[in-house]
């Protein structure tokens, strides 16, 4: 709690790119609060894949940049962030009906190791055809090849907590539980009306940055005037827990029913499946997982590991749901951008920057992106601190 009620920069969301925001814009000696409605963490940021990685399916639409961006970022959260975030073997099996030849998957892993640095430990290779059995019970039926890579794996709840730590510690002020009621413009950056549990504060800000992820666009309607709001889709992510582990190792699976990419991986000793893309209307606290998404995705355990699916014992004993903001369009979420998208009232001199999209994997790249816009409002800072060389705490203690 703080009595402070003048800001350079207030955020408003504590997901991810929230607590990244508040790190960076800390880091950088600005005065910071961050407002949470309910808990860190609470919406998407902690019902992700738990994936730290480059999307090595987003070379399919060609989003080189996002991919050359997430491989860095990758990189820098193992180095800041070894007890959370830590490379792991993931295999993709190719069969005689996927959708793309061994040859193909080939290059796609060349280009991606080309655009990971070409370091010695993210190269990729062909699993020999005598080791496909010890690949925890895979399905053989028509296997034609099978190539194993590494990527990362995190605790997104975990990771998000650390960076609101590390904020904090840089002196950051949080507020949470607290709600934002309205926000006006004042000329000289925003009024906030902040209601915390017992008591209602005025505070103001000099740059007011909308973190609420798929609240980003309820989060404007509350601003007076209504900055602008880009047409959105909600697709709604669901993930099952099955209550023991397939393997260690990380399976980068399609689905059999439309070909998506579906990950079946290692998560506290049990596995961690998903995930779906399901349009959603309504509110954002409502998302919930649905039945029809629960069979397709062990539809694709059942497929690919059927003496795994088929055992009493493995039980599915979580459901969770999140929702990813993405572009409005008539085309399927799978083939959308997941490029962050930043919106301003005024580019030249931005008294409010939204965040609408973005990767778990980017948040500290998208964190520079914001404080780098708001520089053009409040100048260069008092400190110089970048966020790439900040070790982040143990959220645990």
């Amino acid at each position: 709690m703080t009595d402070q009620t003048n800001f350079d920069i207030a955020v408003i969301g504590g997901g991810i790119h929230g607590a990244g925001v508040a790190q960076a814009a800390a880091a950088a000696g600005f005065a910071t609060v961050v407002i949470e409605k309910s808990h860190w963490a609470a919406g998407t940021s902690s019902k992700s894949s738990k994936l730290i990685h480059g999307g090595l399916r987003y070379l399919q639409q060609r989003q080189f940049r996002l991919v050359r961006e997430s491989l860095r970022e990758r990189n820098i959260l193992c180095t800041i962030a070894p007890h959370l975030v830590a490379l792991n073997r993931f295999y993709i099996p190719v069969y005689r009906d996927s959708r793309y030849r061994p040859w193909q998957l080939r290059l796609g892993l060349s280009l991606y190791t080309l655009l990971g640095g070409l370091q010695k430990e993210h190269r990729f290779f062909r699993v020999p055809k005598s080791e496909w059995s010890s690949l925890s019970q895979i399905s053989t039926e028509n296997l034609q090849a099978v190539y194993c890579f590494q990527d990362a794996q995190t605790d997104d709840r975990k990771l998000t907590e650390a960076v609101i730590q590390s904020a904090a510690s840089l002196g950051a002020h949080l507020l949470c539980p607290a709600r934002l009621e309205s926000a006006e413009s004042t000329g000289q950056g925003y009024k906030l009306s902040v209601g915390e549990p017992g008591r209602q504060r005025t505070l103001h800000a000099r740059v007011l940055v909308n973190a609420a992820g798929p609240w980003v666009n309820l989060v404007a309607e509350q601003l007076s005037p209504q900055p602008p709001m880009p047409a959105i889709d909600l697709v709604q992510g669901t993930h099952l827990v099955l209550d023991r582990q397939l393997s260690q190792s990380c399976f980068y699976l399609e689905s059999p029913e439309d070909g998506r990419a579906v990950f079946v991986l290692p998560w506290h000793g049990r596995t961690l499946l998903g995930t779906t893309e399901t349009r959603f209307e309504g509110s954002p606290d409502q998302v919930a997982p649905l039945p029809d998404e629960e069979r397709y995705l062990l539809n694709v355990l059942q497929t690919w590991f059927p003496a795994f699916a088929t055992q009493p014992e493995a039980q599915v004993v979580e459901r969770m749901a999140g929702l990813r903001v993405l572009p409005d369009s008539d085309g399927r979420p799978f083939a959308r951008s997941r490029e962050v998208n930043l919106v301003t009232d005024d580019r030249a001199r931005p008294a409010y920057i939204a965040i609408y999209g973005g990767k778990l994997t980017g948040y500290r790249a998208t964190a520079e992106k914001v404080i780098a816009l708001a520089r053009k409002n409040l100048g260069p800072g008092k400190s110089g601190l970048d966020t790439a060389g900040i070790r982040l705490p143990d959220p645990s203690g």
